[in-house]
């Protein structure tokens, strides 16, 4: 699976045959009566004349080099190991996929829609088993010779889900449509289906209009923070402003002298700003309760919901009016959801703005997600209720047919969908388009059974029974992320709306509280939270993890010891409870073990431990959502769950949390793991896991990056290797290597020696030389100086030593210990490191005891490690087992010393601390 570039799309720029005129195309074919075989080709040949673009190419022998051909050969792969050949009647590479019919059946008769769905499957299952290499088209074309041109697109280019484009009401152009000469707006579609594909992909064009908005917003929100409002205060009237905006566009609000009556107001208060803020709110309030507007003398439909129930305005003068004018120009059609809520939080939170031209999470890695979690199950149900009522339609029964279909589309209106981490509910938009195009698809097949699209769509609005926002609950701790989460469901709901349905209203009132995004923490509930005091009652504190200041005599930041936060303790907690849903699908925020405290606090994580014992200690919290989700599969209460985790997720501390859900019946329906990420807060670049889980044992499909470049639009462009079968818990396929058990044989053969605590004492060799000759300074060596280059670093190890004895022998060491390591480990939490500030680190009392009776007789020599076989853990997760000569005495933090059993002749490669690996 590739995301294309148009750089690599056959060359087109030659081979052009003469045009032909819309009115010579159609008299040709619009009676053409002709087989299928007699006519397909001839007709691409003359459609392409019309359009402009070239016609195919001559085909080769080697597939390899048919990018643009007929009767392109595939060979479809079988599950029982066999092959067979396959052709696509027309094939573009990196384009679409064609598949011709001739349909004898009449454009309105029962078996029409039922061959051209089965003449879409057809095209699916060639552009799946397309050559990886290749990657699978964004478009599928389906022709009926002479009457009509379907569209399908899959812009993530996985294959796994085509679409009617660019909607299900516009997706079939009949020949007269396209033959139109009004209709230049549809030729030039098709035109650039084969020039340039990815043009047409919607959210590419949206995505620079919504950075544009975003980027005039947070200038907006700049000024009025300098004017002294304050920032929630400017976030809440923003959005108010924004959605005004927007409503106006897409036709909730009326037309005043060509343009939207809320620009119009703006305008005229901008030479009057006094009047600003009674009338903005006298505004706001008609909007929420509806019926006659006194300030824009129109009608106005009730809009409710929260968003207008207090409607505080804020002063502004002709300046910022002006502003406030310039935004409300944009297009606000165009925004895209999927990442409007993002760069909004990043616009209206100051902490975050400096982010705001940074990278935000592609749409495409938001999808690959969302679709094998919810998107593709439903998909597969629903093409098999279609199967079963085009059968009983053919049957002459078509109540019957009807009925199937309604069943399918009243349970599709129930499905729920949590992110319980949901930020600005990009997770959520995303499955909400999916559902609405699937929705639209369902209200298309009533349609071709009898039933008017608008008129059923309408009917069903109106009691409620269609895919809305009450659908999607999120759960989010940032109250402003909260608000926006749901003004995000509302705009894209909204759009999709006036997109399918023209300028006809939604019922009303227009937004509803649905309370389906809570603020509140996902995994930890509680009563109340107080400040540990001690014996005296005085409030216990500590560094508060962030604040330092520069060290007078080094220079270097160190913990600033005023800057302190207090000591808390949660009364009564115990686990949050999620809403119930169907799937669960989101990102929860990646924050290491080892970080758990100075990013929550302590008495958060004691409670949080306390409360989950279940979940390892070591592993990361990203891992409380997994485990979560992964209890509720195997209790039965969700089907399914789709979650990003950091892509250590494969690594032991990790891994036991997945193993665990496995042994309890939850199976690994779909895995990437090692994707790359944006990370939403600072658009930093990261490394992810994609995993999905569900009660449906059996395989699974892998997909394994394969190479990664710099795209034309948000983070990398990626190729995918997809395989099928069990998936384990270290994210494999294969042997299930992370289950194999440890030998006895190996006990007390490998020890771990000491970890560091902290850097400072890292040295290098001419800063070494600047300290006493003799003093206990050695170099010091670990998995990245074994795979790399060594760096050359150096550690003070004082082990064994008291403070008195240091500053008496080593008085240079001490005072440099002193004022680079004593700040740091005087805001340490734990005793041991705070009071003995000047050793590197605890030691492993392993590494001191005496190994197995029948460790060589160079065991002592271990102490610390001088010569011998060694082993590490490289910064990069890899552990890397070789042999090499450590000059004496040099250090491995994280290291494993090596005694070996005399029964090992030299030579030998053995790495008994390998548990998947036996001792020789």
């Amino acid at each position: 699976m590739t995301e294309h570039d148009p750089d690599t799309l056959p060359n087109l720029a030659h081979g052009l045959a003469p045009s032909l005129s819309l009115d010579t195309f159609l008299a040709r074919w619009q009676d053409a009566d002709g087989s299928e075989l007699a006519n397909y080709q001839l007709f691409v040949t003359d459609l392409c004349r019309v359009l402009g673009v070239p016609s195919p190419d001559p085909a080769r022998e080697d597939t390899r080099d048919n990018a643009y051909v007929f009767e392109r050969r595939i060979t479809f792969r079988h599950g029982d190991g066999s092959t067979s050949i396959g052709r696509i009647d027309c094939y573009r590479r990196g384009a679409y996929v064609l598949e011709a019919k001739k349909i004898k059946l009449g454009v309105t008769s029962k078996g029409f829609d039922d061959a051209l769905q089965r003449a879409r499957g057809q095209a699916e299952s060639y552009a799946r088993a397309l050559p990886t290499g290749e990657g699978r088209p964004p478009f599928l074309i389906v022709i009926d010779v002479g009457r009509v041109i379907e569209l399908y697109a899959d812009f993530t280019c996985s294959g796994a889900t085509y679409t009617p484009f660019p909607d299900p009401r516009s997706h079939r152009i009949k020949l007269a449509e396209l033959c139109d000469p009004a209709n230049d707006a549809l030729r030039e579609r098709l035109k650039t289906l084969w020039l340039d594909p990815l043009a047409l992909d919607p959210s590419r064009a949206s995505a620079k209009v919504t950075r544009e908005i975003a980027v005039h917003l947070a200038r907006i929100a700049r000024t009025l923070e300098d004017a002294g409002h304050h920032p929630e205060l400017v976030a809440g009237f923003l959005t108010r402003c924004l959605f005004s905006m927007f409503a106006e566009d897409v036709g909730l609000l009326p037309k005043q002298n060509g343009q939207g009556a809320f620009r119009t107001l703006l305008e005229t208060l901008q030479d009057n700003p006094q009047q600003f803020v009674p009338l903005l709110a006298a505004l706001w309030r008609e909007m929420d309760s509806g019926g006659f507007s006194v300030v824009l003398r129109e009608m106005l439909p009730r809009f409710n919901g929260k968003l207008f129930k207090h409607p505080e305005v804020l002063a502004l003068d002709r300046d910022q009016i002006g502003l406030l004018i310039e935004a409300a120009s944009a297009d606000w059609t165009q925004v895209e959801p999927a990442i409007f809520g993002t760069l909004l939080e990043r616009a209206l939170t100051p902490s975050e703005r400096h982010a705001l031209g940074a990278h935000y999470t592609p749409r495409a890695y938001v999808e690959r997600l969302v679709l094998p979690t919810i998107i593709e199950p439903l998909r597969e149900q629903w093409r098999n209720v279609q199967a079963a009522a085009l059968l009983l339609a053919n049957e002459g029964k078509l109540n019957a047919a009807q009925a199937e279909v309604d069943a399918f589309h009243h349970r599709l209106c129930q499905i729920r969908v949590l992110d319980p981490a949901c930020g600005s509910a990009n997770f959520l938009y995303v499955t909400l388009e999916h559902m609405k195009r699937l929705e639209g698809e369902v209200l298309d097949q009533l349609n071709a059974f009898g039933r008017s699209f608008v008129g059923a769509q309408q009917r069903l609005e109106a009691e409620g029974l269609s895919v809305d926002p009450h659908q999607f609950l999120g759960l989010e701790l940032n109250p402003r992320a909260a608000a926006i989460a749901e003004l995000v469901l509302w705009i894209g709901y909204l759009q999709w709306h006036f997109r399918t349905r023209g300028s006809g209203l939604p019922p009303q009132p227009i937004l509803k509280d649905f309370k389906n995004v809570e603020c509140r923490d996902a995994v930890l509930a509680w009563d109340a939270v107080e400040t540990v005091r001690d014996e005296r009652g005085i409030p216990i504190s500590r560094w508060d993890g962030v604040t330092t200041k520069t060290h007078p005599v080094t220079g270097e930041a160190v913990p600033d010891e005023n800057a302190r936060k207090p000591l808390e303790r949660y009364l009564n907690p115990r686990k949050a409870t999620w809403p119930q849903a169907d799937y669960i699908v989101g990102n929860p925020p990646f924050i290491g073990a080892s970080s758990l405290r100075a990013a929550l606090g302590d008495g958060y994580v004691e409670a949080l431990r306390k409360t989950w014992p279940e979940v390892p200690e070591s592993a990361d919290l990203v891992m409380f959502w997994w485990h979560h989700a992964a209890q509720l599969v195997a209790q039965g209460e969700v089907r399914r769950f789709g979650l990003i985790t950091t892509n250590s997720l494969k690594q032991t501390f990790n891994r036991r949390v997945v193993q665990s859900a496995l042994d309890k019946g939850v199976a690994l329906a779909f895995a990437i793991p090692d994707h790359p990420w944006v990370d939403s807060a600072d658009g930093a670049a990261v490394r992810i896991a994609m995993t999905v889980g569900s009660l449906d044992q059996g395989e699974g499909r892998l997909l394994t990056v394969t190479d990664e470049r710099e795209g034309k639009g948000e983070g990398l462009d990626v190729s995918l290797q997809e395989q099928i079968g069990l998936l384990h818990a270290d994210l494999r396929i294969g042997a299930n290597v992370a289950a194999t058990m440890a030998l006895q044989a190996n006990g007390g053969i490998a020890r771990r020696r000491f970890q560091a605590a902290w850097r400072r004492l890292h040295r290098h060799p001419e800063e070494a030389e600047r300290l006493e000759a003799d003093a206990p300074i050695k170099p010091y060596r670990n998995g990245r100086d074994l795979t790399n280059r060594p760096r050359g670093v150096k550690l003070i190890d004082l082990f064994g030593l008291t403070a008195e004895e240091v500053r008496s022998r080593y008085p240079a060491t001490y005072q440099w210990v002193l004022e680079r390591g004593s700040p740091e480990r005087d805001q340490n939490d734990r005793a041991r490191y705070r009071d003995n500030w000047w050793l590197l680190g605890e030691a492993r009392r392993e590494s001191c005891e005496p190994a197995s009776p029948d460790c060589h007789a160079l065991s002592p020599q271990l102490k610390p490690p001088s010569t011998g076989p060694s082993s590490f853990w490289t910064p990069a997760s890899h552990r890397t087992t070789c042999w090499f000569a450590l000059p004496a005495p040099t250090l491995s933090t994280s290291a494993c010393c090596r005694r070996y059993p005399r029964s090992i002749g030299a030579g030998c490669r053995w790495t008994p601390w390998r548990r998947k690996r036996p001792a020789l």
